[in-house]
């Protein structure tokens, strides 16, 4: 597979989790888009993590408004600086035409960058939101399912829907979202063979209308690319990949998965597409 992905053949594909303002891509923007659509990509969402980056992807989002929406959340890394007035500034900016979805939001005790009370607080805030908003919301979670789970489930059932992006956690956890009829979001972790292998038997146990594929660019590049990119940073014209990885992963073609994937997330986050395929 070439860095642009040989699968351009593959009906259109959506990632539902990318970066966008991160300093990695500062000097190449148009041209990451104008790789996106050669690849096959028809619509991307913006990932917001801060005051800063919810406001980026939200205005960058209006510059492509047929081809981009954006999220507003607090990252759990942040928790520890959103303050009240901080939060009352995020919740106004989910009110922008074009942000779809709340957070990214969640709890990560993986690298403990933010204080696990705080971090508690910051997610109730957002499902809260949610709720009201009647927006999907984009969850992280990384080491701290025994706190995740009971905090997402008293909400759930006022959520519009609710996925938890870049699933990487164990079989336990994933029936535990899906018994909360939770969407699961898989990256390239899935194409990584040195830490992605407990994920290929747990793939074909989600339901095609629970399943969304996303980047998480810049990170997360698939390590089944050929040749590899010059700068080992990821992008969405990359996604490709992963539907092929996740695709061998489920026993289905990559064909069908895209089709499966894109309807899902034109649901999920209410896009402006119709593109003829089936729910």
């Amino acid at each position: 597979m070439d860095e642009l992905s040989a699968n351009c053949n593959v009906p259109a594909i959506i990632d539902i989790g990318c970066n966008f303002a991160h300093e990695s891509f500062q000097y190449d923007r148009s041209e990451l888009i104008a790789r996106a659509k050669a690849a096959g990509i028809q619509f991307c969402i913006g990932t917001g993590s801060s005051l800063e980056s919810n406001a980026w992807v939200a205005q960058f989002a209006l510059t492509e408004p047929t081809f981009l929406r954006a999220t507003a959340g607090i990252h759990p890394h942040h928790a520890d600086s959103a303050t009240p007035a901080v939060l009352t500034q995020v919740r106004s900016q989910l009110e922008h035409a074009m942000v779809c979805a709340v957070g990214e939001t969640g709890l990560d005790y993986h690298r403990q960058l933010a204080s696990p009370r705080a971090q508690r607080t910051v997610l109730e805030a957002h499902l809260q939101w949610a709720c009201e908003l009647k927006k999907p919301i984009f969850l992280h979670q990384r080491d701290a399912h025994k706190d995740f789970l009971p905090i997402v489930r008293a909400f759930r059932d006022d959520l519009p829907a609710a996925v938890v992006h870049c699933f990487t956690d164990n079989e336990k956890a994933l029936f535990d979202y899906l018994d909360l009829d939770l969407h699961i979001g898989i990256t390239g972790w899935i194409a990584d063979e040195r830490r992605g292998r407990h994920l290929i038997p747990l793939m074909p146990s989600i339901p095609a209308n629970r399943l969304m594929i996303e980047t998480d660019s810049p990170y997360l590049l698939p390590r089944t690319l050929r040749p590899k990119p010059k700068k080992h940073r990821n992008e969405p014209a990359f996604l490709p990949a992963v539907l092929e990885a996740l695709a061998n992963a489920r026993s289905v073609s990559p064909h069908l998965l895209a089709q499966t994937t894109t309807q899902t997330a034109i649901n999920f986050f209410s896009l402006p597409l119709d593109l003829g395929i089936a729910d």
